[in-house]
């Protein structure tokens, strides 16, 4: 990696940690670290289970417990079994901890003012778009990518996302039980692989590979959430899938698309696939496509 890149996030980082209070450990004014006021925010007004807070916080689970402590301790928070499981903790806001979460609301917007109210208006405009710009990179930069059996739940809410908006898509509707077969078995080790996409522990992608010795590899189940596609999560997967096969010294990979999805069929060409002649039977598919991967 560049080191004046790595240098220029550093320094990114400095400034923004700097500028929004974080190495206070009064944030806001308030008696209380960023990491405290931070999770009084996510928690909510409903509550949440601490499990998921966990995963949509990526914290280490004893660090979310002495953050949980502490809250609970000056009476902000109250930690208990579900109601509906009691294996699972959930943790809720008193009404101490929702009139501290108001006020941490109105100094964060305080806050905010303070930083741009001395730019003119097309700094301003600068600053938000800029803003909205490293938001959209830094979400990108956290998905991860890993194989998975498809028969793990994160595998299955992605293909059932999947299967929806192909019905919801397709003139005629969908039903993978008329497609093509890409069944478990067919999806796991050797037989093939199934990849899902995550941001902040949530699946948000997945796609597919069905290996065929010594024919061409299919490309299956290419899905991305409609949250991120603008965060190019789709040539990423695409390429993902691509780096696998060629692993397992695939040459060419093929795969077949409907019409209706036309940002799925752009892809394809900018990727490098051709079209091609029908090279089998799918009832959705419109067209074809082939690509020689290099050796």
């Amino acid at each position: 990696m560049d080191h004046d890149l790595i240098g220029q996030v550093r320094r990114f980082n400095r400034t923004v940690t700097q500028r929004i209070g974080a190495l206070d450990e009064a944030f806001l004014s308030r008696d209380r670290p960023l990491g405290q006021a931070r999770l009084l925010w996510e928690i909510g007004p409903d509550g949440s289970d601490v499990r998921v807070l966990r995963s949509r916080l990526e914290l280490d689970s004893g660090y979310l417990s002495r953050l949980l402590r502490a809250l609970e301790g000056d009476g902000m928070v109250v930690v208990e079994p579900s109601p509906a499981d009691a294996r699972v903790r959930t943790v809720r806001l008193t009404s101490a901890g929702l009139a501290e979460r108001d006020e941490l609301d109105e100094r964060s917007d305080g806050a905010a003012a303070a930083i741009l109210g001395p730019l003119s208006a097309r700094q301003r405009d600068r600053l938000m778009a800029a803003m909205a710009e490293v938001e959209q990179l830094l979400r990108a930069s956290a998905v991860q990518f890993a194989a998975c059996d498809p028969r793990h739940p994160d595998a299955r809410r992605a293909v059932r996302a999947y299967v929806t908006e192909l019905s919801e898509r397709f003139a005629g509707g969908f039903d993978p039980a008329l497609s093509i077969s890409a069944a478990d078995d067919e999806l796991t080790p050797p037989a093939g692989l199934f990849l899902v996409a995550t941001l902040y522990s949530e699946p948000v992608a997945c796609g597919a590979l069905k290996f065929h010795h010594g024919a061409p590899a299919e490309v299956k189940r290419m899905w991305v959430s409609p949250a991120v596609r603008s965060l190019g999560l789709g040539r990423r997967l695409l390429a993902e899938l691509e780096a696998h096969a060629a692993a397992r010294a695939v040459r060419t990979l093929r795969l077949e698309t409907n019409r209706a999805l036309g940002e799925a069929i752009s892809l394809y060409r900018t990727a490098g696939y051709r079209e091609v002649a029908p090279f089998n039977d799918e009832p959705y598919a419109d067209h074809w496509f082939e690509k020689t991967l290099p050796g």
